[in-house]
């Protein structure tokens, strides 16, 4: 059968700082915008996260589309600031014509409905999440595998503050992987937590965990992974629910993954400290000897995966 060029899957970067918007000269290569990825496979547009990189965004999405209906699923990895922040300044939720689905998992003491709620409940906006004029479809997840078109969506649960999930996207030209907020697994033979079990428990629990997340990151095309902290910096924020560079490149390394985002930049780290961190997590996969890309995640930046399809 002969092969023609699929349509190539393109992810662009609108948001890749983590915990707060840090504008200003010292961020203006990597960014200073909060959580929001936007990627468009197979006929799909998918946002991950709703940080402040949603509000430019949905401002590109109105230029775009213009009288056009914009139609897009947003998956919400956790209910922390730093990922919903942006959605009351999402444009594209204020117009009629446009068709929103908001997917995510219910939080630890609240349904995902009203997780979504709350930032617009007054007096903390002054619109309400059901006055919106969009479409607005909020879908809470119940199952670690559905579909959004074409595109399967895996699920899992990962080492975060509260109910957090990372989500793997699989494409016609390969898979992406989300996990913007995770702590390694090793956390458990160092915190309050795991010294509330013997040292074996906390030892098995810390390599299940990690094996788990081994398999599920397995052969990854793109990996956007939390990797806010150098390596002294996390022995002073152990608990925190983020990772280090080393860990990050770990984890990936493990789960043959082969091209790795450092993500969730630190609201401290400037523009030379991310380059610092990313030669060192370049640095670390030399030593390794394995063959794997990795780069800093960059605000404005797209990346497109190329794939063939034969057909009759």
């Amino acid at each position: 059968m002969p092969s023609v060029l699929a349509s190539p899957v393109r992810i662009k970067f609108w948001g890749t700082r983590g915990s707060i918007a840090v504008p200003g000269s010292g961020t203006l290569r990597f960014g200073g915008n909060t959580t929001c990825v936007e990627v468009r496979a197979d006929g799909e547009m998918i946002v991950l996260d709703a940080g402040s990189g949603i509000r430019p965004l949905g401002v590109a999405l109105d230029n775009e589309f213009g009288t056009q209906p914009i139609k897009l699923s947003l998956l919400i990895t956790h209910a922390h600031w730093d990922h919903i922040q942006g959605l009351p300044f999402f444009r594209p939720a204020y117009n009629q014509k446009n068709e929103i689905r908001i997917l995510g998992f219910d939080g630890a003491c609240a349904t995902f409905s009203e997780i979504l709620a709350e930032p617009m409940k007054a007096p903390f906006f002054p619109i309400a999440m059901r006055e919106l004029s969009g479409k607005i479809d909020i879908s809470r997840l119940s199952e670690m595998t559905f579909s959004l078109g074409k595109v399967q969506v895996h699920a899992i649960f990962v080492n975060h503050p509260g109910v957090c999930a990372g989500y793997r996207l699989f494409t016609s030209a390969g898979s992406i992987a989300f996990l913007p907020d995770h702590e390694p697994y090793e956390f458990f033979l160092h915190s309050a937590r795991g010294n509330k079990m013997s040292p074996e428990q906390a030892k098995k629990t810390a390599a299940d965990g990690h094996e788990t997340l081994v398999q599920f990151l397995h052969g990854s095309d793109i990996l956007i992974l939390d990797a806010q902290y150098t390596d002294e910096e996390y022995q002073r924020h152990i608990g925190w629910g983020h990772a280090s560079v080393s860990s990050a490149v770990a984890l990936a390394l493990d789960a043959e993954v082969h091209r790795l985002l450092l993500f969730h930049h630190d609201p401290g780290h400037d523009d030379q400290m991310v380059d610092k961190m990313l030669e060192s997590a370049r640095a670390l996969v030399a030593k390794s000897g394995q063959s794997m890309e990795v780069e800093a995640a960059q605000e404005g930046a797209e990346i497109l995966l190329e794939a063939k399809i034969a057909v009759a």
